[in-house]
């Protein structure tokens, strides 16, 4: 038992022996040199701790440093990945607490045995673990809460990131570009990155290329690479400007080529077909009116109207031929037997091409076709059948129309050619010997007519009257007196009555008698047969203010007589009220004072002819029953007329009293 026991505390004593002198040791150091050499351990260690740290911070730095572009753009995949780098070794600090020191050693090697592959590494690190993203927007460094323990040495290694990117990557232009420029380069980088980025199966914009592949790190030690020698990525090149197509919900087109309302563009229909030519409203002439390519063969006698190039059909447009006489006696066969014919067509495009004259002559102006035969060769008929409804049709046109002429008869037209130059500004073309084509785009065949010698302004083109008529008249032929009182200068005082001597039929056989009768009424009278020229009759007929006549051409020449003047119509015997019509109601129209005297079979030289048991004198309506030549014979050719001077002064005092109350009027009027 002994040698057991002193074993074990050999062994014993032995250990307390080495206590016991490491204690003797120990006594010997002073207390004060110990405790400062602990606490210059301890500065040591601190010293070298921040050092480190700090090293491996600026390290860092330099390897994660964004490449911004000209436009001032970070790349993206870069900066995502050196940021995720940056979260795996924050993680890391903040897990290991006292082993900061070693991890970021280990982490300064890894980093730089990564090389160009470090895009492609960072990717794969996320993958395993990937955390809160490290934000550099306004230059601080914002930590996630796992990385919150770093506190203020965080804050400085943002602050040295920031400066160290600044130092390496400066701006490539040295001039601030105009917040104008800035923002269409920051649209046309929006522009790009979205028409490029690729399509991942796991997208994250902030470790992917624009191509789809990796980048390669910039050097960290900027020292050894010249700013110009750093190439540039191609996130960072700026493409031309017509590479970068325009986003169209971003762009709007130029206003020239916004169409208004394209799907409601209109075109104007076409109009639809009305008959060319009315043959049944007018019981005095047929007429037509055609519009578009209008082409007058004079020498054929066509008058056609082409259709338009294009599609038609039966309602814009129809195959139509019409034979037209252009004088407003149609109900009357003797007027119209020598009339010439015309035919009216239109002419559909398949057949207008074969049957269409060629244009020789194109007009910008109207024309108007019509015949000067028929009864024109009577003054009457001439003014009422042609001249008025000549005035009626073309006046609206101020002279800007052209004049058509069939039958053309050169002693007619010459006779009244001062009408006609005053209706148009052009020579009348003769279209009987007229072998041109002449083209219109508007042509009228035959004339406006209302009835006879007489206007009804509600149907007249600008509300024409008969009053306008007569002063186109006295217009026409220079005449000065337009109101019945004595013109400026004259001494005369007495209103003149003009009597119509006719040379043959209805003549007044007791002249003589009728000039003293007037003459003692208080009239100067003048009397005159009328003559072949129209301006000299004009002429002394508008020096008068009262025309006295039987019934006949004659009074036509009122058209001469200034507006409120008066017209005496003698009316021969047989019936023939109705005949007197014809300048009953136009002179009232023209504004002339009408008065009419029936004259009794004494009155008549039909007494000389026929006993007075006659049926001229007892059955006047049994003689116009037999036709119009019957009663024209009986009682237009063969009678005249010797009137009553005692029963035809109260006529004439009427006239008197009418002229001298206007003429008295119209005196006050002037004073």
């Amino acid at each position: 038992m002994e040698g057991g026991g002193k074993a074990g505390y050999s062994y014993g004593g032995h250990h307390h022996h080495q206590d016991a002198k490491l204690l003797k040791n120990l006594s010997r150091v002073e207390p004060r040199r110990f405790g400062l050499g602990l606490v210059a351990g301890f500065l040591l260690v601190t010293c070298a701790y921040f050092s480190t740290a700090k090293f491996d911070a600026i390290h860092i730095a330099m390897i994660s440093s964004p490449v911004k572009n000209a436009a001032g753009f970070v790349n993206a995949s870069s900066d995502g990945s050196n940021q995720q780098q940056l979260d795996l070794d924050r993680d890391a600090l903040s897990r290991e607490g006292s082993k900061a020191q070693v991890l970021d050693r280990d982490d300064d090697e890894k980093i730089s045995s990564l090389g160009p592959d470090l895009g492609h590494n960072a990717s794969v690190l996320e993958g395993k673990k990937k955390e809160e993203t490290f934000s550099r927007d306004s230059g601080d460094a914002s930590v996630s809460a796992s990385t919150a323990g770093r506190g203020k040495e965080d804050e400085v290694l943002a602050k040295d990131d920031d400066a160290i990117v600044g130092a390496v990557l400066p701006p490539l232009s040295s001039e601030e570009p105009t917040n104008s420029t800035q923002d269409s380069v920051l649209e046309d980088e929006e522009l790009r990155v979205q028409e490029t980025a690729p399509v991942a199966t796991n997208p994250s914009p902030e470790k992917s290329s624009n191509n789809g592949s990796s980048l390669s790190v910039v050097p960290s030690d900027p020292a050894t690479l010249p700013v110009q020698q750093i190439p540039p990525t191609p996130e960072a090149k700026d493409p031309p400007a017509q590479q970068i197509p325009a986003v169209p919900e971003a762009k709007a087109p130029p206003v020239q080529q916004i169409p208004a309302f394209p799907e409601v563009k209109t075109v104007a229909p076409r109009k639809e077909w009305k008959p060319l030519c009315d043959l049944w409203s007018n019981r005095r002439i047929d007429w037509c009116e055609l519009d578009g390519d209008v082409r007058v063969a004079g020498a054929n006698g066509t008058v056609s109207l082409v259709a338009p190039p294009g599609p038609a059909d039966e309602r814009t447009f129809r195959a139509e031929s019409w034979h037209i006489k252009p004088y407003p006696r149609k109900a009357d066969p003797n007027a119209m037997r020598h009339v010439r014919v015309l035919t009216v067509q239109s002419l559909p495009a398949p057949a207008a091409s074969a049957a269409a004259p060629a244009c020789t002559d194109r007009h910008d102006v109207p024309g108007l076709v019509f015949s000067d035969r028929g009864y024109t060769g009577n003054y009457f008929h001439a003014y009422t059948d042609v001249i008025l409804p000549l005035f009626l049709t073309a006046k609206q046109y101020s002279g800007e129309v052209k004049l058509l002429v069939s039958d053309f008869q050169m002693w007619w037209l010459g006779k009244f050619l001062p009408v006609f130059k005053s209706i148009s500004n052009y020579d009348l073309i003769n279209l009987d010997d007229d072998r041109r084509v002449h083209c219109f785009r508007h042509v009228q065949v035959g004339l406006t007519c209302h009835a006879d010698f007489s206007i009804d302004p509600s149907r007249a083109p600008n509300g024409y009257t008969m009053v306008d008529f007569t002063r186109f008249m006295r217009a026409t032929y220079g005449l000065p007196r337009d109101a019945p009182f004595p013109a400026s200068g004259e001494q005369r005082r007495r209103p003149r009555l003009m009597v119509i001597a006719r040379a043959r039929t209805r003549r007044f056989v007791n002249t003589d008698e009728i000039v003293r009768g007037a003459e003692r009424a208080g009239f100067e009278v003048v009397v005159s047969e009328g003559e072949h020229e129209v301006a000299p009759f004009a002429e002394l007929a508008n020096t008068c203010d009262a025309m006295l006549g039987v019934h006949g051409a004659g009074l036509t020449n009122m058209v001469f007589l200034p507006t409120g003047g008066v017209v005496i119509q003698v009316v021969p015997l047989g019936g023939l009220e109705f005949v007197a019509g014809y300048f009953r109601g136009p002179s009232r129209d023209m504004g002339l004072r009408y008065l009419e005297y029936r004259i009794t079979p004494e009155e008549s030289t039909l007494i000389d002819q026929y006993p007075r048991d006659h049926p001229i004198f007892t059955d006047p309506d049994g003689v116009k029953s037999k036709g119009w030549n019957s009663l024209k014979e009986a009682y237009l050719d063969k009678q005249d007329v010797r009137l009553d001077m005692k029963r035809f002064r109260p006529i004439l005092k009427k006239a008197i009293a009418h002229l001298r109350k206007n003429i008295s009027s119209n005196n006050t009027t002037l004073n």
